[in-house]
């Protein structure tokens, strides 16, 4: 069996910069084989015609409407016949990238990587890139609740046209984007100038026991000497007025009981998984030399032990939950009920 393509999925609202992005790592690819999947919500697809590829990019579009509205249909299709031809050697690509239009809601597009059979096992999903618009995405968010699904799923966010916006403006956006999602980290790019290897190739659906909080953001610029420069959050000056439906929420606990946090999980997963948009924890069970790792999106979810405790490490427990309406009183003291 043929080692399964990776695929990244590019989100973001409208005009967030999704195919600037993508015109400049075309023309850095150094010429590998890669396929991209465009939708457009209409019926002609303008961005694919704004593509600027070369003989080994392969542009497929699907222009009948938003591919989450159609996941179990067109969508699958399209990715199921570019496999067909991949197999028949009519397509040739070692990397796929989905750009969805702006309208669309990850979620269906993910799950659709782990429940179809054929395409769990030829396409291994490596992570989800979000755009973000560092002018408009505080009135995106007020009036599209999908621009906060898209972050919120999020395994790297990408900050755009913070040249056009003060201090203050993106200092607020930052801080809402963190808000939503506190996990991904946050590049701040300037014309889609971002080296490939900051939003591909990325495991992030990987069952590692990574699960740190981003204390900051990261600038890129392509006429900087440095690769990037580290930037810690600065508290914005203006009075938080939003509260956003989705929130990233924090659950730090010491040792565990196994039987107690296999019981809370399966009980949130049931009772909350579709408010659960993803979900990843390093937990610390007693009596059990390595670390528990847990990652899920809704109610499709893995589990799996990863590395052993050191001696000086202290062990503890950290679960991360990006969700919208839950009842997060409810679930801390649950969580911290299965503590020993």
């Amino acid at each position: 069996m043929s080692e399964a393509v990776s695929v990244t999925l590019l989100t973001g609202f409208l005009g967030s910069g999704k195919t600037t992005l993508l015109n400049y790592f075309l023309a850095h690819n150094d010429n590998q084989p890669v396929a991209i999947l465009e939708n457009e919500f209409g019926a002609v697809n303008i961005d694919s015609a704004l593509l600027r590829g070369g003989e080994n990019v392969n542009v497929v579009e699907l222009s009948n409407g938003c591919v989450c509205c159609s996941v179990r249909g067109e969508f699958t299709a399209a990715l199921s016949e570019m496999l067909d031809k991949r197999a028949a050697g009519e397509l040739q690509f070692e990397r796929l990238i989905v750009e969805t239009t702006g309208l669309a809601d990850p979620a269906p597009i993910v799950q659709t990587f782990f429940v179809d059979e054929r395409l769990r096992e030829a396409l291994r999903l490596d992570a989800v890139i979000a755009l973000a618009d560092a002018e408009h995405i505080s009135r995106q968010l007020d009036e599209h609740p999908v621009a906060a699904s898209q972050i919120g799923f999020a395994d790297r966010i990408l900050l755009t046209k913070s040249d056009r916006v003060d201090e203050e403006t993106k200092a607020r956006a930052l801080a809402r984007i963190h808000r939503i999602n506190s996990k991904a980290e946050i590049y701040e790019i300037v014309n889609g100038e971002c080296p490939a290897d900051l939003w591909l190739s990325l495991n992030a659906f990987e069952l590692t026991d990574n699960v740190e909080l981003a204390g900051g953001f990261h600038i890129i610029r392509a006429d900087s000497q440095q690769s990037s420069r580290f930037q810690p959050f600065r508290k914005a000056q203006a009075k938080q007025s939003w509260d956003d439906a989705i929130q990233a929420h924090v659950f730090d606990a010491g040792l565990l009981d196994l039987k107690k946090i296999g019981a809370f999980m399966e009980s949130c997963i049931a009772r909350f998984g579709n408010d659960m948009l993803r979900y990843k924890g390093v937990l610390a069970i007693a009596e059990h030399p390595q670390r528990l790792i847990v990652q899920g999106v809704h109610k499709v979810v893995g589990f799996d032990y990863g590395s052993a405790w050191q001696p000086t490490e202290s062990r503890t427990s950290r679960l991360v939950i990006i969700g919208r309406y839950l009842p997060i009183e409810e679930m801390r003291r649950e969580f911290a009920a299965t503590a020993v």
